[in-house]
Formats: C-alpha cells, structure tokens, sequence
C-alpha cells in the first residue's frame, strides 16, 4: 500500500470526525475534543486517532469515554462519508505531545538557567 493513500485517508478521516463531532454530536463533551493527528495501519483497518481536550476543566479520560461511547455512531458515519470498502476500526489516544513538549522545555529552561548561575562566577 502506498504511503502516499495512507495519508491521504488519515487526513480524510480526520476531516470527517472534526466535522462530525462539530456538528452532528450531541454530547457537548465531544464539542470541547480537538483532533490532533491520525494514523492508519497499512491495510487502512485500524485508524489511531489523537485527540486533545479545548476546555481546561474537561478531564482527558471524560473525553476519551465521551468518544468511546460515540465511537459506533462516528465508524458508521465515517464509512458513508469516505466509501471505502472496509471502514477502519477506530482506536482514540489523547495526545500527550504538547505536555512532554512543556515538560522538555522546562528543563531546558532549568539547565540553561543552571549554566547561566555558572557563568557568573569569576574564575580563580
């Protein structure tokens, strides 16, 4: 399978499920959830969709159970949309890149900081 088709059904699929969540679902849970990225398996049957939360106060875990719950509604839908053969499964993972990104850059931060107390000692 081309990697080519495969990023062009991840994207298609993300595309539908932000429109689908925007839209079409009910529980305001699945409003407040953001789609990061999408990764699909070679033989396009599993998709692994990322997701982040735009509330502060929506815990990840609420959003993750909120999108479970949708995810038969969200699958059937998907499978009208896109007209493939075989509709991929649909896995939700919360994405954890922005806050190990956070976490990297604080400490960063500390040893750059740490350097910079170094500096300011006079040699003897």
């Amino acid at each position: 399978m081309s990697e080519h088709r495969r990023e062009r059904v991840a994207h298609q699929i993300q595309a539908q499920l932000a429109t689908l969540l925007l839209r079409e679902a009910r529980d305001p849970l699945l409003q407040a959830v953001t789609l990061t990225g999408v990764r699909v398996t070679a033989d396009l049957r599993t998709a692994r969709i990322y997701f982040r939360t735009l509330t502060p106060d929506a815990a990840p875990r609420e959003g993750e159970a909120a999108l479970r719950r949708a995810t038969p509604f969200l699958r059937r839908q998907l499978g009208r949309a896109l007209g493939m053969r075989v509709t991929p499964e649909l896995h939700f993972e919360y994405d954890t890149t922005p806050d190990t990104a956070r976490r990297v850059d604080a400490l960063l931060g500390e040893t750059h900081h740490a350097d910079d107390e170094d500096g300011d000692e006079e040699p003897s």
